[in-house]
């Protein structure tokens, strides 16, 4: 079998799979913390200054130690950092956002004897006789697997999704401790109540890390797209596939963010495709794809269509949930700030303790977020300051602890998916009518 020249040992990182292991690397990073607020308190003091404990805690040199732990564990203590950076990002302190924010990068991959005992594992010894190619270098490495390109014998190209080893078994312990040395190291507000998020990441983390689900949802968007020319979407290998690999066939382009210094139409079209996308997941389909990381998307120059990549965060929604957003998006679009919150009330938004102040900021919130939809024309997301006014108004629900409220999943993963969309859209600097595109559905 010809070979691609393995990674070097020195770029790569071993994934600790046993429970003690993966529990050690997170006491580890407390203490090494512990010491770095100990050095600092020591250099300040020297310097005559009485530094409070908070200014110790949130170094960049701390921020990094953090960062570069969770890294290494991969699998949910990464996770629940990316997620928890996406959903919260606005009520956090800056420097833990910038903590978090780092854990949306690419994992180190894994070393090559690690990588040899799992492939061997799962599909054999003498597995490498099923290849006529393997790229032992991954295309990409995240939080729960890496990706390898491979040529089988009968001439099919794969892209192989190969998860690392332990993190299914160790999701629920992870995203606990991780949130347990947040809370202790005083990185979270003592008022956030995260317990939902946390559920929620790990029921989200355990359907990510089964790949039989995430194969069955391939299989599933392939069907609702297969009548649609601007989408590809690769195809599920199950002679290939077992509870820790995902075999798809390989579906080149380039990523979606390189796409800025193209053509103003292809940019424009590329976001269009997008958000009408969206609509068909929320009010047609009732099926969401939530994962708003932009490696999820490529272009194929070729064939000037749109890869979608990576099913793994999928969600089915309750039509009660979607008609209560097709409501929202009707009221904003008239002006009824009525309606708009009784949608919000329907979608689980309120609690019941809530003031009168905070829903009409929770509707302001809604109103600036849907200003895309009630523009009349081209929206350009290229000279807007959208995402920076949603950000300073949602800060009015967090300056004080009474006004937190977690709201429902459902309604967090979708605000992901569209902010997500509108990163991009400003990345892209694309110009869409966001209203003709979502008006044929508020129409129903």
């Amino acid at each position: 079998m010809n070979k691609s020249n393995p990674p070097h040992d020195r770029n790569s990182a071993r994934v600790p799979s046993g429970r003690l292991s993966r529990l050690g690397k997170l006491g580890s990073l407390a203490t090494t913390v512990a010491g770095g607020m100990i050095a600092e308190g020591a250099r300040q003091l020297a310097k005559g200054h009485r530094p409070k404990a908070s200014e110790l805690l949130l170094t960049p040199a701390n921020a990094r130690r953090v960062a570069d732990q969770l890294a290494q564990l991969r699998g949910a203590a990464m996770k629940v950092g990316q997620l928890m950076s996406m959903d919260a990002g606005d009520i956090l302190p800056p420097e833990l956002t910038e903590i978090l924010a780092r854990l949306r990068a690419d994992a180190k991959p894994m070393p090559l004897s690690q990588l040899a005992t799992i492939l061997e594992a799962n599909w054999g010894a003498g597995w490498n006789q099923r290849f006529r190619q393997f790229s032992f270098e991954p295309l990409a490495a995240a939080s729960i697997g890496q990706v390898h390109s491979a040529h089988t014998k009968n001439e099919r190209h794969l892209a192989l999704k190969i998860q690392y080893p332990g993190i299914r078994e160790s999701i629920d312990s992870d995203v606990d401790n991780v949130a347990t040395l947040l809370r202790v190291s005083g990185l979270l507000p003592k008022h956030m109540n995260i317990a939902p998020l946390l559920e929620e990441a790990k029921r989200q983390l355990h359907d990510e890390a089964d790949y039989a689900l995430e194969a069955s949802w391939i299989k599933r968007y392939r069907e609702l797209l297969a009548n649609h020319a601007d989408f590809t979407l690769p195809e599920v290998h199950d002679d290939y596939c077992t509870p820790n690999i995902l075999a798809m066939s390989f579906v080149g382009g380039v990523p979606v963010e390189s796409l800025a210094a193209a053509p103003q139409t292809t940019r424009d079209r590329v976001l269009r495709l997008l958000l009408e996308l969206l609509c068909r997941e929320i009010f047609e389909f009732r099926l969401i794809q939530t994962d708003p990381n932009f490696a999820n998307y490529q272009y194929d120059h070729a064939t000037e269509r749109l890869v979608l990549l990576d099913f793994g965060a999928t969600r089915l929604y309750p039509a009660t949930i979607t008609e209560a957003y097709r409501q929202l998006m009707r009221g904003a679009l008239t002006q009824d700030r009525a309606q708009m919150d009784d949608a919000a009330q329907r979608i689980g938004f309120f609690s019941d303790y809530i003031r009168p102040e905070q829903r009409e900021a929770v509707i302001n919130v809604f109103q600036q977020a849907c200003e895309p939809l009630c523009y009349d024309g081209d929206y350009d997301f290229g000279t807007s300051n959208l995402a920076a006014r949603i950000r300073d108004v949602g800060m009015e629900l967090s300056t004080e602890k009474e006004y937190w409220h977690t709201p429902p999943a459902d309604a967090l993963f979708l605000h992901r998916k569209l902010g997500g969309l509108y990163l991009l859209a400003a990345k892209l600097r694309a110009r869409v009518n966001v209203r003709a595109v979502f008006l044929p559905y508020l129409d129903e």
